[in-house]
Parts: C-alpha cells; sequence; structure tokens
C-alpha cells in the first residue's frame, strides 16, 4: 500500500527550507503531495498557479511529489489524495504550539490524521517567504535562500 502524505502552506514563494522538508518527507512516505492552500485571511504575492510551478521546478528531481493547488481545508485535500498523514515543518519551539494546535483539530475533524513535526535544520531556521519576499523587495540577493531553479522568477516579480 502506498503511503501519501500532504505537506500543505502557502508556499509564497517556495523556499530551501520548504525543498529540504519535502526531501526530508521523501524519505519517509512514497508519495508526497505538496498542497498550496489558498488561505483567505493572507493576500499572496504569487498565484497559486505561479507557486505550484515553482514548487515543480524545485522538487523536478524527486518523482514522488505532486504539487496541487487546492480550496478547503487540508482534511479535504487529505481526502482527495488518499493522504494517511499530514507533514509540518518547524523552524521554532514557538511555532509548536499553534501546530500542535492544528494537529488535534485535524485530527478531530478527520480521525486517524497523523501528524508528523519535521525540525528544520539550523541552516534554514531563519528563513521565511516572508523575509524572502521583503529581502527581494529591496532587490537583494536571494539565492541563498530560494531554490536556483526560482530565483529570476522571484526577483522578476519585484522588478515590476
Amino acid at each position: 500500500m502506498e503511503r501519501t502524505c500532504v505537506y500543505s502552506g502557502s508556499f509564497d514563494p517556495v523556499t530551501v527550507g520548504h525543498v529540504d522538508v519535502i526531501r526530508r518527507a521523501c524519505a519517509l512516505f512514497d508519495r508526497v503531495i505538496v498542497a498550496v492552500l489558498h488561505n483567505p485571511a493572507k493576500v499572496g504575492c504569487f498565484t497559486p498557479d505561479e507557486r505550484v510551478e515553482m514548487i515543480r521546478r524545485a522538487c523536478s528531481d524527486m518523482p514522488q511529489v505532486e504539487a496541487r493547488a487546492f480550496d478547503g481545508m487540508l482534511v479535504e485535500a487529505m481526502e482527495q489524495t488518499g493522504a494517511v498523514a499530514v507533514i509540518r515543518g518547524l523552524r521554532a519551539i514557538s511555532d509548536y504550539e499553534s501546530e500542535k494546535a492544528m494537529a488535534q483539530i485535524n485530527a478531530q475533524l478527520r480521525p486517524g490524521t497523523e501528524t508528523v513535526f519535521l525540525m528544520t535544520r539550523p541552516e534554514h531556521g531563519h528563513i521565511s517567504s516572508s523575509v524572502v519576499r521583503e529581502l527581494a523587495s529591496y532587490g537583494a540577493d536571494i539565492s541563498a535562500y530560494v531554490p536556483e531553479c526560482n530565483v529570476k522568477t522571484v526577483m522578476k516579480k519585484f522588478s515590476k
């Protein structure tokens, strides 16, 4: 039986930290669905389709990764894909409380849902999509924070 997980987020844009978590999830699961979830509370910089394309480029060497945009709740994406677990990356201990609460809610909404927390590697702990967007808005070098295949795409968005 194929073990599928869902790694969800806004990925606005996808960072090297995200890709590291995806790569590590591939070692644990047969199939990794990277779910670009629409959060009505957030205004995105990149469209969901642009984010999916950036994830696909960044993960092109990982055949078990599938990037898709989803509307609705994470548990609905899990139902649609047959996922048995959620992957969550934790950058800091401060992330844990909110992620734990969300894991408990997901398990209530969809009994049997497991959440696997992967600690971000120390070299990626300071990287976030919002930091990348801010740096890019100033024209700063973002090549250490964004997969090489997406640097031009991100910088182009901010050169307008």
